[in-house]
């Protein structure tokens, strides 16, 4: 019931004390666009209803940018690193708005991960966006062949041939 301001100025209602990662993540994304960026990537192990909806080996991606999202998916094939889109209708927006302040933390059981990147939408504004949810994978229950059991550092490699993919570093075949 407690009503946070944001870094933004945006004000939040908090519904669920354990949605707290997104009230640090809503300031991060503020703070972040005061660079300019050309673009926000973020990843966070933001939603157990990510986990529900995708399993344990995929990602959820979410964002404001068709193109960036399909630079994404791109070095996700290539990487092996999985991201499946989810979308950001604007009908889920209801669910997050509050009688009291701008937005509530939380929309509550339905459509969790939806909810929670609609919600860190309001911090990156018209700033190309996606968010990447890897709450399924970030530890995996049993090795794969390339990682063991365990934290996964899910991200860096699909992070990595993103950015080099981006940056038109041609790609050295190492024997």
């Amino acid at each position: 019931g407690d009503i946070l301001k944001t870094m933004s100025g945006l004000t939040v209602e908090i519904k669920n004390t354990d949605a707290e990662g997104r009230l640090i993540l809503a300031d991060a994304l503020t703070f972040a666009k005061r660079y300019n960026p050309a673009a926000i990537i973020d990843v966070a192990t933001l939603t157990g209803a990510c986990v529900v909806a995708l399993g344990d080996y995929l990602a959820g991606m979410l964002g404001t940018d068709e193109t960036l999202k399909k630079q994404l998916s791109a070095s996700s094939d290539a990487t092996g690193e999985m991201v499946w889109e989810l979308p950001l209708w604007h009908e889920y927006d209801e669910l997050i708005k509050s009688d009291v302040a701008d937005i509530k933390n939380t929309g509550g059981r339905a459509g969790g991960t939806i909810t929670a990147a609609l919600f860190l939408k309001n911090f990156v504004e018209d700033c190309p966006w996606v968010h990447l949810d890897i709450a399924g994978p970030a530890l995996l229950a049993k090795d794969k062949p390339y990682t063991p059991k365990g934290a996964s550092g899910i991200g860096v490699r699909l992070l990595t041939r993103f950015l080099m993919d981006r940056s038109q570093v041609s790609h050295v075949a190492h024997p």
